[in-house]
This record gives structure tokens, sequence and C-alpha cells, in this order.
């Protein structure tokens, strides 16, 4: 363990279980729901909680290599997030559109 002061030592363990409480939690909000928006927020939350952890295990164990991987998966992160927030987007305006289809049959009939 290349930390060099005991203080600096236990800051670092502090922050990397703190990270991992947070992690489970927002992992049980995924799991819960109740809503797809919901799950959408908290797989984003998740998925800066792991870039976070990455980011203090890169300072607590002193390789510069994790900062590289944080970097790598926060942007695969965002990118994912992006697409499950346009999917959920779409999918909920085809439900409006069919609403409207079979409101306008129902009228007619």
């Amino acid at each position: 363990m290349p930390v060099e002061s005991m203080p600096v030592a236990i800051a670092g363990q502090f922050a990397l279980a703190a990270l991992l409480i947070s992690i489970i939690l927002a992992l049980a909000r995924l799991v819960k729901g109740p809503a797809a928006a919901d799950r959408i927020v908290a797989l984003d939350l998740i998925s800066i909680l792991i870039v976070a952890f990455l980011a203090a295990y890169s300072i607590y164990a002193g390789e510069t290599s994790f900062l590289d991987v944080a970097i790598g998966y926060a942007l695969i992160a965002f990118l994912g997030t992006a697409a499950l927030a346009r999917f959920l987007m779409r999918s909920a305006l085809k439900k409006s559109e069919n609403r409207e289809k079979l409101e306008n049959m129902r009228h007619y009939e």
C-alpha cells in the first residue's frame, strides 16, 4: 500500500467503504424501481459511483492506470445512459400514439 501516512490510509478506506455502501443502496433502488425512469437514474448513479470508486482506489493504491479505466468507463456509461433514456422516451411516445389511435378508432365506432 503506497499511502504514506496513516490518516490518509484511514480516509481512503473510509471513502472506499462509503462508496461500496452507496453502490449497494443504488443497486437496491435499481431492483426495486418502481418506474423505468427510476431504474435508469439508479443505473446512472451506480455508474458514477463506480467511477468515483475507481478514482478513490487509484489514489489509495497509488496506481494511475485505474484513472484511465475510470475515464473509459465514464464515457461508456454516459453513452449507455443516454441510449436508455432515448429508448424510454421513444417507447413512451409510441404508447401515447397507440392510445390516441385506439381512442380515435373507438370514437368512430
